[in-house]
């Protein structure tokens, strides 16, 4: 059976743990908002993919709309909320840590050879 969440965007059981945070986002007097699943969709397309705003595929709307939600819900403290709710059942099976460094030799830093 084919799934229909596309890749990065969150399953509807995700979506049901986190809607409740989302009950304030309901329409507002104006322009008709974009639903909150969607642009958050949109924000963790962004933050997994690594891609600038201006890359947001076309299915989630304008890019800049995506932003400014975004900036209004890191500035709110929504976003840490959400990602806490998230972190509580993470999966640290395939988490890696690397604690290599390189030692550089003084001189590497312009350091004079010999010097005192």
């Amino acid at each position: 059976m084919a799934s229909n969440i596309r890749r990065y965007e969150l399953s509807d059981n995700e979506w049901t743990r986190l809607k409740p945070y989302f009950e304030g986002e309901a329409q507002k007097k104006g322009r008709p908002r974009r639903d909150a699943r969607e642009l958050l969709n949109a924000i963790l397309w962004i933050a997994r993919s690594g891609a600038a705003w201006r890359d947001l595929p076309e299915r989630y709307g304008a890019w800049q709309t995506a932003y400014k939600r975004f900036v209004q819900w890191q500035e709110s403290g929504l976003l840490e909320k959400v990602f806490h709710e998230l972190s509580t059942d993470a999966d640290y099976e395939t988490l890696s840590i690397d604690s290599t460094y390189i030692k550089a030799h003084k001189a590497s830093a312009g350091a004079q050879r010999g010097g005192s």
